[in-house]
């Protein structure tokens, strides 16, 4: 259905002859129904708002539970390294998105618009706290919203109110390589502390 409507729309964008790049180049429905439309590279969001209601009428074709477009530029990917094991990973929990659910109530003018993961693969860290290795380790999630970015950083955020540091995620590359743990994908300047992710 993301596909169809990201096609009806190209096509309603064509017709009605808007520039070429005002196009989306990509689609996907988060956990709570919204739509996240990626735009060519040198079209910005505020260029796609100029044709909001056509872009409505046209996605409305094929979801009717499309009522509103709103910009999303201000998003930025964040992580947290110290997500509890025993709240958030295991059978007798509810996951990721429980932790979700959790931060919007706590934290005014803050959005999560998509799925929180786990930085490391699961299995590994479900292994690791078996082991009783790790009692936490990192998440990552996108930030929108009236609230600034750089605030969060600096003040944290409040997750079933307890705070916790945030930091800019840099996604590693997977030919990247930190010497002190020999994991790919993993690197240095990201890990200034021992216990700074699942792997760690």
């Amino acid at each position: 259905m993301d596909q169809e409507i990201a096609s009806v729309i190209n096509k309603a964008l064509f017709h009605l002859q808007a520039l070429a790049h005002i196009r989306i180049m990509n689609s996907r429905r988060s956990a709570k129904g919204a739509i996240t439309a990626i735009m060519h590279q040198n079209a910005t969001a505020q260029m796609a708002m100029r044709y909001s209601d056509i872009i409505i009428t046209a996605a409305r074709t094929v979801d009717r539970g499309v009522v509103h477009v709103e910009e999303n530029e201000t998003s930025e990917r964040l992580q947290s390294d110290a997500a509890p094991l025993v709240r958030y990973i295991g059978r007798s929990t509810e996951g990721l998105q429980k932790m979700q659910e959790e931060f919007e109530p706590e934290n005014e003018g803050t959005a999560i618009p998509n799925h929180v993961r786990w930085l490391a693969i699961p299995r590994t860290i479900r292994e690791s706290r078996q082991n009783v290795e790790i009692a936490a380790s990192s998440v990552v999630f996108v930030v929108q919203g009236s609230r600034p970015t750089q605030s969060l950083i600096e003040n944290g955020i409040k997750v079933a109110g307890v705070w916790y540091q945030l930091e800019a995620f840099t996604n590693a590359g997977p030919d990247s390589r930190y010497e002190l743990f020999r994991r790919l994908g993993h690197i240095e300047n990201m890990c200034g502390i021992k216990a700074k992710c699942g792997y760690c």
